[in-house]
């Protein structure tokens, strides 16, 4: 972890790990939902395919994507609501 993500605070934490395309990208979008602006999610995944749609899909809402990381094969994403 940077030392950047070590200094935010995770408002919401979604574990989709287990979910294949597009099962994480569409828990992250409905928890986002419910969120205010500035609040961070936390987004666990295992599908490989998330590395290259959670980044794409945080530059085409505005959200933006604090951090992307993959740690034996789970990849987590911190993404703050514009």
């Amino acid at each position: 972890m940077s030392s950047v993500a070590s200094e935010i605070t995770v408002t919401v934490t979604i574990d989709a790990r287990g979910q294949s395309c597009p099962g994480p990208l569409v828990s992250l979008a409905r928890a986002l939902k419910d969120a205010r602006p500035g609040d961070v999610l936390e987004l666990l995944a295992t599908d490989p395919g998330s590395r290259s749609d959670v980044p794409a899909w945080a530059r085409l809402t505005g959200n933006e994507l604090i951090e992307a990381t993959e740690r034996d094969g789970e990849f987590r994403y911190l993404v703050r609501k514009a």
